[in-house]
């Protein structure tokens, strides 16, 4: 039976050329051996399985071929190219620094250095995970790495650059190498599964590099892996059964539900998703990342930064047409605060459930525009004739001025408004008329613009505008077309306190700091400005404004209530810490107090 080999081994690049995704690198490695003018020492450093060690063999095969190619390549048959190939060569030295790491490693190294090559030009001594060499060791190692013979070449490979000394860095060429692109690694993906004659689709090589998350060697495991799995049938089904890769369909699905406010499947679907075996982090991970595919489809320009197949770039433009760029900017700001408190959670489930429930409600928040004008439900309302009553044409003399009195209706079932008396505000012979308007009933109900049902009746001076009528003493007056209810600082600041509470119940103590040490003022036009200290408090703020907002406004029963932070540019006093500045503080205040310090030659603590 023949052994196998591995694709990562059996495919491992041999020139220059087939090295996948890093032509910045092989083209200047090309050119320098051309041009005779290669370095004493290299770096070459980036993520696993991007080509690190490879280009390393390469170089070192080519700088010693007997015949290099026109394109400056190996030629792959003279002495030293098979002597290389089959593991003989004299001239090339590789160190595993993760097992070889101790001084006396590198002393025994710098002892082979002074033994010129056999047969050839140069020696090459590769160090493997330099990272993990010992300081000691590293110590041992700048002399000769400086100042090394002329036939020895070191090519240094390693993971984590930042753990090397600043004196190795500066004695070497650093060469970064990227993370290899998704397009390339299925394009190479393809080709070896032509040669292997193994089926496949698109979309499932696809996957498989982009679970790679740019290293080539991890693609080529999972390449295999999949074909054993599927029969040598490498499908889009197989690499999501295989590598337990939550379905895009799962997440289009679910964006589908969350645009149309529909909680209820939202909930059922993400059940399914947790009954299957999937992580609900890795979940809210996965959809974050779906909303931002979703928004850089929104602009033509920037669709080429979606590293997917064809067949799914065009379901995120198809969906990215369906929703609102507002939507997905705030849906994505939601995901990604629950991703981050996830760990932390107690109750994760009920964490990601209660972000999507969020998410779920965002359009209804959205109808809500900056000057609390309810535009969208009007227009809604608007658009259903049968839900409207008939325009009422009540003329009232302009000599008079005449205050509504207004009853409501507590009814299930629509019924007649009760008549409308209007008086004359002074005590003289009063002028009484009755107009009988019909009034609409609104059920109670998640859309309702009245939580727990109500009663809109006409505005007769505008039959178009709605009024909301509430439980309050206060009676409501007119504010650009929508019913607004006055209330005094007192009123709003007994409000502020019970959301302050009920945010710390949520466990939101950073806006629960905010709201208890800073007090806000009610302006004109029932405007809300918080004085703030430092942009950071601003931006907590802003964060919470919808649902801080919705909660006063309907509180308030006030649709023209808006919160702006302002940030205060005056510096404030300094605060007193030290000792020492705590006593400065008395001395600027009193001076003889210095004199009596003088005087006793007491000391500061």
């Amino acid at each position: 039976m023949e052994n196998f080999i591995v694709s990562a081994r059996k495919y491992r690049p041999v020139t220059f050329e087939s090295v996948v995704g890093q032509l910045h690198i092989t083209n200047t490695l090309k050119n320098a051996i051309k041009s005779n003018q290669l370095a004493q020492a290299f770096l070459f450093c980036g993520p696993r399985g991007v080509g690190k060690t490879t280009c390393a063999r390469i170089l070192a095969k080519t700088i010693n071929c007997q015949n290099l190619t026109a394109q400056g390549e190996a030629c792959g048959i003279c002495e030293s190219c098979n002597s290389f190939l089959h593991g003989n060569s004299f001239n090339f030295h590789e160190l595993d620094a993760a097992s070889n790491n101790s001084v006396d490693d590198i002393r025994n190294l710098i002892d082979q250095v002074r033994i010129p090559p056999q047969g050839g030009k140069y020696k090459v001594y590769i160090i493997d995970e330099v990272h993990m060499l010992s300081q000691s060791a590293f110590n041992a190692f700048l002399k000769t790495l400086e100042e090394p013979p002329a036939y020895a070449i070191f090519i240094l490979a390693t993971t984590e650059k930042h753990k090397i000394l600043p004196t190795i860095l500066s004695r070497c060429q650093i060469f970064d190498f990227n993370r290899i692109k998704v397009e390339d690694m299925a394009g190479h993906l393809s080709k070896i599964a032509t040669r292997e004659e193994i089926t496949f689709d698109n979309d499932g090589l696809h996957l498989i590099a982009q679970k790679a998350d740019g290293g080539l060697r991890d693609a080529l495991s999972m390449f295999d892996q999949i074909a054993s799995f599927s029969n040598r049938n490498i499908s889009y089904q197989a690499v999501i059964d295989n590598l337990n890769i939550l379905d895009y369909d799962y997440y289009f699905k679910l964006t589908d539900f969350l645009n149309q406010e529909d909680t209820a499947s939202t909930l059922l679907l993400f059940n399914e998703i947790l009954n299957n075996g999937f992580d609900g982090n890795h979940f809210i991970s996965g959809l974050a990342s779906h909303f931002r595919n979703v928004l850089i489809c929104k602009d033509p320009s920037t669709v080429q930064l979606l590293e997917v197949s064809e067949n799914i770039k065009q379901k995120y433009l198809d969906q990215s047409k369906a929703t609102s760029s507002s939507f997905l900017i705030s849906a994505l700001n939601i995901a990604n605060q629950c991703d981050l408190n996830y760990k932390i959670s107690k109750n994760q489930r009920l964490q990601v459930e209660l972000a999507l429930i969020k998410i779920a409600h965002l359009q209804q928040a959205f109808s809500l525009s900056k000057d609390g004008n309810v535009r969208d439900h009007i227009e809604q309302v608007k658009k259903k004739p049968e839900n409207l009553a008939p325009q009422v044409n009540t003329t009232i003399p302009s000599q008079e001025k005449k205050t509504p009195l207004v009853t409501e209706n507590t009814n299930s079932k629509p019924a007649a408004a009760p008549p409308v008396t209007y008086q004359q505000p002074d005590n003289s012979a009063s002028v009484v008329r009755e107009e009988k308007r019909p009034a609409i009933n609104i059920p109670a109900s998640g859309n309702s613009l009245l939580k727990g049902g109500g009663t809109l009746i006409p505005n007769i001076k505008n039959p178009s505008a709605i009024k909301t009528v509430k439980e309050d003493k206060n009676e409501p007056e007119y504010v650009t077309g929508v019913a607004t209810t006055h209330f005094t600082q007192d009123d709003f600041i007994k409000v502020w306190v019970d959301y302050s509470r009920m945010a710390k119940e949520q466990g939101k103590m950073s806006l629960v700091s905010l709201m208890d040490n800073y007090t806000p003022t009610l302006k004109d036009n029932y405007r809300i400005e918080l004085v703030l200290e430092n942009k950071l408090q601003s931006e907590e703020l802003i964060s919470e404004r919808i649902d801080i907002l919705n909660y006063l406004r309907t509180k308030l029963s006030n649709f023209s209530i808006t919160l702006e932070p302002i940030i205060d540019e005056v510096v404030s006093e300094r605060k007193l810490y030290t000792s020492k500045d705590k006593y400065q503080h008395m001395v600027d205040k009193n001076p003889n107090i210095d004199l009596l310090r003088q005087a006793f030659g007491l000391e500061l603590d």
